[in-house]
């Protein structure tokens, strides 16, 4: 009975709804509790009342996006790594994989903040801050890299603690993250009044305390990560295998980035009220946004496990429940979001013009939402199984797709075209993950007619 309690015990051969629930509800539960961190900066500096303090901080989204995103290249790209390995019965090799994840995020963090060091002006200016805002999204900006190895680190951390199943450990760290964050922001924003310094410390303090838990967790209780920090050397083949599903992530925020920056220069157009609007709008529908990403995020290692032990049937189950479990959740919260909308973006200004424009973003951001989920399943789908042309694809995409859309509905619609543009895009994205989906699926189906799966039974295609 005691290989019920392992996580090994829930990739392996737990029922698939038991699973699901034991490595999905903690990432739901911790990114829904990791939204009210990502809240926590605007909350705080808007009872400051100063929209341009708001401004500055919406403007510097994309540097926390690249840190985010360079962590999750080794992460991702490690941790999925790490996950399929486990299915080969190769833990030693894991280990190896994990200590290159984690020495390479920590050198990744200080090389990007010595480059921000020598063009902070040119980044400030290129991230689209005018003369109301450009110190305070300077400052902000240069703090945020100073400590940015922190959130490179944290978040890789975070992918290789969920490689092993560990979902309620990646809930706490979370759950650290956010309690750190509910008292140094008030401390360092509003009490020592360091104002946008004072947010992007807090972030940084937040993100050394969770990265500082998953260390121990994985050094100390890890089921197959212990003594993961005595490597660092792998192969030139294991970094190509990591790299190419990691590299994902990468291309990915870069087209976040561009499209930020696109998004923010075209919103400057019609003030620093839209900006705002667009930055309290962007953190509210996270809620339901992260709530479906706490799902797929949490069947990651499920799906790398199966797929690499060749347990299709398992592999094609946990898709299938993953697919209705999504489209409940984004129903469900998309719809109490839009019921309260007014109520919740009051609560982030009292401005009056970024309480209207936000309105019609919120509503506009909500109906991606519902798309939203479907597309993270996909890309999260071809992540987990190795399949580095799709993941690409899906990551390449989405950016090529959006800034001529963005373009182009801005021309002819102006705000509202700016406001709807990323809708646009993400129900397009949805109908591409899914085509390229049901070609995976085929392949999955020719594979099952090839050799019985291991361990299985016969399970409904997906």
């Amino acid at each position: 009975m005691a290989k019920e309690f392992t996580n090994q015990y829930y990739l392996e051969t737990a029922p698939i709804k038991k699973a699901i629930a034991h490595l999905s509800i903690p990432m739901m539960i911790g990114m829904s509790v990791g939204t009210i961190y990502n809240v926590i900066n605007a909350y705080f500096i808007g009872l400051l009342h100063n929209t341009s303090m708001l401004t500055a901080i919406t403007l510097g989204l994309p540097i926390f996006t690249v840190l985010m995103a360079v962590g999750n290249v080794l992460g991702v790209g490690g941790g999925t790594f790490v996950t399929r390995l486990a299915g080969q019965k190769e833990t030693e090799k894991g280990k190896r994989i994990a200590g290159y994840a984690f020495y390479g995020s920590l050198i990744a963090g200080i090389l990007l903040a010595l480059v921000a060091f020598l063009a902070i002006n040119p980044i400030t200016r290129l991230l689209g801050a005018d003369a109301a805002t450009f110190d305070y999204t300077r400052i902000y900006v240069i703090t945020l890299f100073a400590g940015g190895f922190t959130i490179v680190l944290n978040f890789a951390l975070e992918q290789l603690v969920r490689s092993g199943g560990a979902s309620k450990e990646s809930m706490y760290g979370i759950f650290i993250s956010t309690a750190l964050s509910l008292i140094f922001d008030p401390l360092f924003i509003l009490v020592l009044n360091w104002h946008v310094a004072g947010a992007a410390l807090g972030m940084i303090v937040a993100n050394m305390g969770s990265a500082m838990y998953y260390i121990y967790f994985l050094e100390k209780k890890s089921e197959h990560l212990r003594g993961f920090l005595r490597y660092f050397k792998i192969s030139f083949k294991d970094k190509l295998e990591i790299y190419k599903i990691g590299v994902s992530e990468l291309f990915q925020a870069a087209f976040i980035i561009v499209t930020t920056l696109l998004l923010n220069n075209f919103s400057m157009e019609y003030g620093d009220s839209v900006v705002a609007g667009f930055g309290v709008a962007l953190r509210i529908v996270q809620v339901p946004e992260f709530l479906s990403m706490g799902l797929f995020l949490g069947l990651i290692p499920l799906f790398a496990f199966s797929f690499a032990s060749k347990n299709l049937a398992r592999l094609h189950s946990g898709i299938k429940y993953a697919f209705v479990y999504i489209g409940s959740i984004s129903i469900l919260f998309v719809g109490l979001v839009y019921l309260f909308r007014k109520n919740i973006i009051h609560l982030f200004s009292n401005d009056p013009s970024v309480l209207s424009v936000g309105t019609t973003i919120l509503v506009a951001m909500l109906i991606s939402a519902l798309f939203n989920g479907f597309t993270g399943l996909f890309t999260s789908i071809f992540q987990s199984t190795g399949q580095g042309i799709a993941t690409g694809v899906m990551s390449i995409t989405q950016g090529v797709l959006y800034i001529p859309m963005l373009i182009a509905l801005h021309y002819f619609f102006g705000l509202q075209g700016v406001i709807w543009s990323m809708t646009v895009t993400e129900v397009i994205m949805s109908i591409m993950g899914l085509t390229l989906f049901i070609i995976f699926n085929k392949k999955l189906k020719n594979t099952s007619n090839d050799e019985e799966p291991q361990g299985s039974i016969a399970s409904p295609s997906v």
